[in-house]
């Protein structure tokens, strides 16, 4: 009688195994299968969406999603209201949206003191600024950057030996900064310098740079600078006007790396007279930067 009761235990004991493998089994194949549909439904969205970008019109079909926000502690919050003048332009959820981005930067992003000590001040404005920058595309992140060197003044630089206000340094992945110039470019919001806005352009055009395959943030980016240089090289009179001008300063017309940092600082800096003085090229960067927030 114990024999057949052991006998019959057993093959209790055998069916469950087998019921747990087929449920492990059918666990594993159904998230599989969803995890290569939600593949291919991104495939074919980032598709249709690069499509719709490059032959209808520079727009994602969203800006911000987040599974769940990051919250900005209140001492970083404190010191956004206080010190970011941009931000309090913002409505509440662009303000939600803002706090989740800029502690991501703040996270991420390693902050290096060279005869500074580094403070939670810095942390804020530094990351606030890339945040602005970044606040009208979905593919916010700067890849080509994590660490930020801040010095308390102008430094020597050993890319060109030369003593520097800032520079976005490719072989160190590190946005460099005088923090002294960093805060002159807040404390004077008007005069089209803000080596913060500048030098953080930069590290954004060298990520869209790489990533403009994938990336609908990075086509926006780049192709509407592309039309706006292709409308200037049509438009010659209009060309040597925006040079003589005197609204951009010369440094402008080196190169394209600095043009487009030019044309940021003085679109961030001064809007109203940016958009009367040049309306077509104003229109261009603020499509360049999908910027429809903050009163832009």
């Amino acid at each position: 009688m114990n024999n057949i009761l052991i006998k019959i235990a057993f093959l209790f004991q055998e069916k469950e195994e087998l019921l747990i493998f087929k449920i492990v089994i059918i666990t594993l194949s159904v998230i599989t299968a969803l995890l290569v549909l939600f593949t291919i439904l991104r495939g074919l969205f980032l598709f249709f969406e690069m499509a719709f970008v490059e032959y209808f019109k520079k727009k994602q079909f969203f800006t911000h999603f987040y599974f769940k926000r990051n919250k900005l502690s209140k001492p970083y919050k404190l010191i956004l209201k206080q010190e970011f003048s941009f931000y309090n332009k913002l409505d509440l959820v662009e303000k939600k949206n803002f706090d989740h981005r800029i502690q991501y930067f703040i996270k991420n992003w390693e902050f290096v003191g060279k005869e500074i000590d580094v403070n939670n001040v810095m942390k804020v404005k530094i990351a606030a600024t890339a945040t602005k920058l970044t606040f009208g595309f979905r593919n916010y992140k700067i890849d080509v950057l994590d660490k930020i060197i801040i010095y308390p003044n102008a430094y020597y630089s050993t890319v060109n030996k030369q003593m520097h206000k800032g520079e976005f340094n490719m072989a160190y992945n590190a946005l460099i900064f005088s923090w002294e110039d960093f805060e002159e470019g807040y404390t004077i919001e008007n005069d089209n310098l803000n080596l913060g806005v500048h030098e953080c352009i930069h590290a954004i055009h060298v990520t869209f740079l790489k990533s403009r395959k994938y990336s609908t943030s990075a086509a926006i980016f780049l192709d509407s600078f592309q039309e706006l240089t292709t409308y200037l090289d049509a438009n010659l009179a209009l060309k040597q006007r925006l040079i003589s001008s005197g609204y951009f300063r010369d440094y402008a017309f080196e190169n394209h790396f600095e043009f487009i940092s030019v044309l940021v600082e003085n679109f961030i800096e001064t809007p109203v007279e940016f958009q009367s003085h040049f309306p077509k090229i104003y229109e261009k960067v603020k499509q360049m930067l999908n910027f429809n927030f903050a009163g832009y």
